[in-house]
């Protein structure tokens, strides 16, 4: 990818996609922005489509529409080449247009790498409300992984402060069932953020329990996170403290003499009762051999 298609990358989809140095209609001397009308048996879905579930009520109702409107936003492609094209951005009313029996789709057609691909099929999922919490989380997974981006550079690309990219991959450290609940609505990000600030697993599912059948908002789950820290703290603060053992005087003018003679630092162990082990580290078997004549 670009520097160009990069820097529009960080300044949202949009930008890029009003690019025309990506533009193939654009440099086929046709004006910026211009749109073809493809058939659209020769599109092919976008196998970096982060989206695997498509409401079909929905679907239908946007097909519904376009038999009405027509496709008001023109989707994107790229060519992969003669009479072939590949979705960027618009699978959703690709799918809707075929439910309505279109024949041609309007398009713009781009060029793009399958890295560029990628960034901007994610971004621009990412960039629609509908998207669950889990979804996004997912995308940015990808976008740091297989895009090879920091946490910083993603927030660029999102328009999203590092911080709130950080609460949605941090989602992905929830046990399976809790991931699923989040995708399904059954709890809010709220929730999920505050049952992630306990570290055990058992403390979690407690949690996530205690929402579902007893319909707890956020702020009682926040409050009952926070009893829960305080006590694991009090917990910690009162266990004794071990002290540490040191051993007999004797024993330290003993290690210290073993250890001049044998040319390397030796550690003695010991109880108050005299009880231990004595330790010699050797380097390699002819150390240890060395070590062995000396004794």
């Amino acid at each position: 990818m670009s520097k160009q298609q990069r820097n529009a990358l960080g300044r949202g989809l949009s930008a890029l996609l009003e690019n025309a140095s990506t533009d193939i209609t654009a440099a086929e001397a046709k004006p910026l922005n211009s749109i073809s009308e493809i058939p659209i048996g020769q599109v092919q879905a976008n196998p970096f489509q982060p989206r695997d579930v498509f409401e079909e009520t929905a679907l239908n109702e946007l097909a519904e529409s376009i038999k009405v409107h027509g496709i008001i936003q023109p989707i994107t492609v790229r060519k992969l080449g003669y009479d072939s094209y590949q979705i960027i951005s618009g699978e959703r009313r690709t799918r809707a247009a075929r439910l309505a029996g279109l024949t041609s789709i309007p398009a713009y057609i781009r060029l793009a790498d399958d890295q560029g691909m990628l960034e901007m099929a994610l971004i621009e999922n990412i960039q629609r409300e509908e998207l669950n919490a889990m979804e996004i989380a997912f995308s940015y997974k990808r976008l740091l992984e297989e895009c090879s981006l920091n946490q910083e550079q993603l927030g660029e690309r999102v328009g999203k402060k590092r911080s709130t990219v950080n609460n949605y991959l941090r989602l992905l450290k929830l046990p399976d069932n809790i991931q699923i609940a989040i995708r399904e609505n059954e709890i809010s990000m709220g929730h999920a953020r505050a049952i992630i600030n306990i570290e055990d697993q058992d403390d979690q599912q407690y949690l996530f329990h205690k929402i579902v059948e007893e319909g707890l908002t956020v702020r009682d789950i926040e409050n009952l996170v926070r009893q829960a820290q305080e006590r694991a703290v009090e917990k910690k603060n009162s266990l004794p403290t071990k002290k540490k053992t040191e051993i007999p005087q004797a024993f330290g003018e003993m290690q210290k003499s073993l250890s001049e003679k044998l040319g390397m630092k030796i550690k003695i162990k010991a109880d108050e009762k005299g009880r231990g082990s004595l330790v010699i580290p050797f380097k390699s078997q002819q150390d240890l051999k060395r070590l062995i004549d000396l004794l």
